[in-house]
């Protein structure tokens, strides 16, 4: 049982035991953020490093969380400790995730190796919540073997996701031919494996030849990756076993060359950046008035100041 305490030591100490309750407890000060989200992050970065993490994305409907739990089913028979986040659109309402913990991952609720969390995106741009990545490095050092984080798949939100990743999978489906086309530079900038799901319907060859022609005509470096294909019918598990395998050879070959490594190094760098930014913006929220941020927000939204200016004004007490 977790702590009654909400003190983050206790909760920590308890989560790094296998209680979920106080897993759950750590996420929920993540999430909120502040000093005991600080607490929690220091808490947890001497312990992370472990956990191969997966992102999981593509368009609405193309059946990311099915698939996502086969991949669950297919970490488990291969003995891995499972963390899944699955980051929701925020309710306008409450500000919390409105899809909840997937309906099509409850099969694994039971099973004390899988800890499946929804997170909400609050707004931020792209739909990716800003605690993601502590919520990932809190996986990582409770003890979980592999993190998938599954996205809603709008937005600036597939790039972000590599960024956050080791391997990224954009799962697509039959027909998508068109929005290949359409979406060249971005896919290959995010993925290292495709996932052609729903692979029981008409079109499948179509596509694998539009995503295939799509990669060789991409320059590459002779060490560098050239994402894979596979196929998927997510519902049934076809191809699930495959698709881990691929992902995996992407592992294998960048722990090869060296790439995991610096992959993993540009993350805690842009990890420092964003929260630079953040601590500078609510010191700056904390010396400008409320009443003067918002006439600074209000004189720039209407054309009458420009934004650099209004952000010298904004940050003058903190640059004085």
């Amino acid at each position: 049982m977790a702590p009654r305490s909400h003190d983050p030591e206790e909760l920590f100490a308890a989560a790094t035991k296998g209680e979920r309750g106080a897993l759950a407890r750590l996420l929920s000060l993540v999430e909120r953020g502040g000093e005991d989200a600080r607490i929690v992050a220091r808490l947890a970065s001497p312990h992370v490093g472990k956990a191969y993490v997966v992102g999981i994305t593509g368009a609405p409907g193309a059946g990311k969380s099915t698939l996502t739990s086969a991949l669950i089913g297919e970490l488990r028979k291969r003995g891995a400790r499972v963390g899944v986040l699955a980051i929701d659109p925020s309710s306008p309402y409450t500000g919390g995730a409105i899809l909840g913990d997937r309906v099509r991952m409850q099969d694994h609720t039971h099973d004390d190796k899988v800890y499946i969390r929804s997170m909400a995106t609050r707004g931020h741009l792209g739909g990716l919540s800003l605690a993601t990545s502590e919520a990932v490095r809190l996986l990582d050092a409770t003890g979980h073997d592999w993190v998938i984080v599954e996205t809603v798949g709008v937005g600036q939100v597939e790039v972000e996701i590599a960024g956050k990743a080791d391997t990224s999978v954009v799962v697509v489906n039959p027909g998508w031919g068109d929005a290949v086309q359409a979406n060249k530079a971005g896919l290959l900038e995010i993925a290292d494996v495709f996932a052609i799901n729903k692979a029981d319907r008409d079109g499948v060859e179509s596509t694998r030849r539009d995503l295939q022609a799509m990669i060789e005509l991409t320059e590459f470096g002779e060490s560098e990756w050239k994402p894979s294909i596979s196929t998927t019918v997510a519902t049934t598990g076809e191809g699930v076993e495959a698709l881990l395998d691929a992902v995996s050879t992407h592992r294998r070959h960048m722990e090869t060359v060296g790439e995991l490594t610096q992959r993993r190094e540009a993350r805690r760098r842009e990890e420092l950046r964003e929260i630079v930014e953040r601590r500078l913006e609510l010191r700056a929220r904390e010396l400008c008035s409320g009443a003067a941020w918002e006439r600074l927000e209000s004189r720039v939204a209407s054309g009458a100041m420009d934004p650099w200016s209004a952000a010298d004004e904004m940050l003058r007490g903190i640059s004085a």
